[in-house]
């Protein structure tokens, strides 16, 4: 018999994610703050409950799928919360990108009352949600992985389990510097390309055959070609991504001066009121700096 399951945070990642969950035969009980999320979930036979507490009382395993660590931390622990409602031997697996050491944090109080928890953050996308492609990087106890692995396989392709507790947002952590920095890497490659005066069409060509290709420069590159960052990634979410990055390096006692860099460019995007576009946008400050645009 399969475990029901409940679903917290129906945005752009959480609503595609929830609806492949029930595609895949699963019974979905599902919790959103704006009744306009609800809808698409609804009409596709899952089941709204009032509180994060009233749905944990009901469902096996507990997914959440919400902004940031604050948010994460009111619905797992707060009023009304998961704690509240959830039984021993129940499963909340966070697939929200925030803080490992918060993840941590929250992990030891559910278990404390018997409730197990995996931190799964993804990658992918909306594409990837959409597609059930995401790459999904878990961390928790094997033997939880293992028992919500089932589910994990209806979402996503390339699902991985890390380590204990917060191995999963290190690892997100990981992946959001990589990709900041790469899109940094691809504006300055075609910024040198512009100022020689050679097509930086051909040049992301050319480099999509070599050791230099990746799906950043695939996609994103694609973008700051025809300057066209329609969000994929918000830039205002990649900005509290890399503030999780550095303060958990600060955490740790290490430097990571790429990423406090690219930090910078995020950060100027924002303060120039362009938070809602494409991360990949922060080729924009490469522009400004240089004077040069990349497209003519």
């Amino acid at each position: 018999m399969n475990p029901r399951i409940g679903y917290i945070g129906l945005g752009l990642m959480g609503r595609p994610i929830a609806l492949n969950i029930i595609k895949a035969g699963y019974d979905v009980s599902v919790y959103a703050r704006r009744q306009a999320s609800l809808r698409p979930l609804l009409n596709a036979g899952a089941t709204a409950c009032k509180s994060p507490k009233k749905l944990s009382q009901i469902c096996d395993i507990i997914f959440t799928n919400v902004s940031d660590s604050p948010d994460v931390e009111e619905i797992a622990l707060g009023a009304n919360g998961i704690i509240e409602g959830a039984k021993a031997g129940s499963v909340v697996v966070d697939m929200s990108t925030i803080s490992p050491i918060v993840t941590r944090t929250i992990a030891k109080q559910l278990e404390d009352k018997g409730i197990e928890m995996l931190d799964a953050p993804v990658s992918g996308g909306t594409q990837g949600a959409q597609q059930a492609t995401l790459s999904i990087m878990v961390g928790g106890k094997a033997e939880v992985f293992e028992r919500v692995l089932p589910i994990f396989k209806a979402i996503g392709k390339n699902i991985i389990h890390i380590g204990s507790n917060g191995a999963g947002q290190i690892t997100k952590a990981c992946n959001q510097l990589v990709v900041a920095q790469t899109m940094a890497a691809i504006g300055e490659a075609f910024i040198l390309a512009r100022a020689a005066d050679v097509d930086p069409n051909k040049v992301r060509e050319a480099l999509l055959g070599g050791f230099a290709g990746s799906r950043i420069l695939e996609a994103h590159g694609q973008r700051m070609l025809d300057n066209n960052f329609t969000p994929g990634f918000k830039a205002k979410l990649h900005q509290k991504d890399m503030g999780i990055v550095l303060e958990t390096a600060e955490h740790l006692g290490i430097k990571l001066p790429g990423t406090e860099q690219v930090s910078q460019y995020i950060d100027a995007m924002i303060k120039e009121g362009l938070s809602e576009l494409d991360s990949a946008a922060l080729v924009k400050q490469l522009e400004t700096l240089n004077q040069i645009k990349i497209k003519e």
